[in-house]
């Protein structure tokens, strides 16, 4: 995947918070599940639950034991992300490209529908964060909030899915697990995240919401390179295959079965399910992907989700 060198950034839709300290206490920990924990949080949530040290409505790992007082300054990310060229570069920069690119989709997507679409900011966080959820680790995983509409990931993230999770990783693969977020955000101003309940199972609604954010991140995909920037030009000149099997790998790599088996215990427990197996992950961002369509990721109405 590459970017229009010539396409202009907009880093206002990014807050970097990275470098102040960690997040002060809240809510005593941040949301689990309903579309509230990023892609690879559950993973925190199996591992400790498994040897007794954290359940759906205890604190998770200490997070209110965080710093205090994270510092905001985006003054660097706007003098250094300016264009396309810049994000071909510079990593930083690709990944508000890629939430430029997310946000003026959805944005299109909105008015073509007859609605009009919030933007969410996305906040880069070292170590821990305070959020309207509550405050938050990197181990959380990349997350949305949906009680202050906002996405928070520690970069590193991305490295971390290579190095213990195997991923193959890539911009694309980076991309989908940022627009995975945002499909979260669809779900919170379409009013869906309501229906996500708090159970959990292979069919339970937690699964069907995560299911669909997968298939919405697979519909951005699908337009990315047509899908015009503020300035006019689409952020990304183009997506190859191999860009899509590595966001599949990624897919792969943070099903619940998959995690329960290579992170946890060894055995697969179905109710213990919240984000979906791997198998079903890859289904539903290739039905986004393939389709282009976000009429095609009704996952709460599907009979089978694969």
């Amino acid at each position: 995947m590459r970017f229009d060198d010539d396409a202009g950034l907009d880093a206002s839709e990014v807050s970097d918070l990275r470098g102040g300290g960690g997040g002060g206490g809240i809510g005593g920990r941040v949301v689990l599940g309903g579309g509230g924990l990023g892609v690879v949080g559950v993973i925190i949530y199996f591992v400790l639950s498994q040897v007794g040290g954290i359940g759906p409505s205890s604190n998770a790992a200490g997070l209110s034991q965080l710093g205090s007082g994270q510092q905001v300054s985006n003054s660097s990310l706007a003098s250094e992300c300016r264009t396309g060229a810049d994000a071909n570069r510079n990593h930083d920069c690709a990944v508000v490209a890629m939430i430029n690119s997310i946000q003026d989709y959805w944005d299109g997507q909105f008015a073509r529908s007859g609605r009009t679409y919030r933007k969410a900011t996305t906040n880069f966080f070292n170590g821990g964060v305070r959020t309207g959820c509550g405050s938050a680790t990197s181990d959380t995983g990349p997350f949305y909030c949906p009680a202050d509409s906002e996405v928070y990931i520690d970069l590193s993230f991305f490295q971390e899915l290579q190095t213990r999770f195997g991923a193959d990783g890539g911009p694309f693969a980076e991309a989908y697990v940022l627009a995975h977020e945002y499909g979260h955000h669809i779900q919170n101003l379409l009013g869906t995240s309501n229906r996500a309940g708090s159970g959990s199972g292979p069919t339970s609604g937690s699964v069907r919401l995560e299911l669909q954010a997968d298939c919405y991140a697979g519909v951005w995909g699908n337009h990315a390179t047509t899908t015009p920037s503020s300035s006019g030009k689409p952020l990304i000149t183009d997506v190859t295959q191999d860009d899509v099997q590595r966001a599949l790998d990624t897919a792969s790599r943070i099903g619940d079965d998959y995690i329960q088996k290579n992170l946890g215990n060894g055995k697969v427990d179905t109710s213990q399910f919240t984000h979906g197996t791997s198998a079903q992950r890859e289904k539903w961002f290739n039905t986004g992907f393939s389709t282009g369509d976000p009429t095609k990721c009704d996952t709460f109405n599907a009979k089978n989700l694969g």
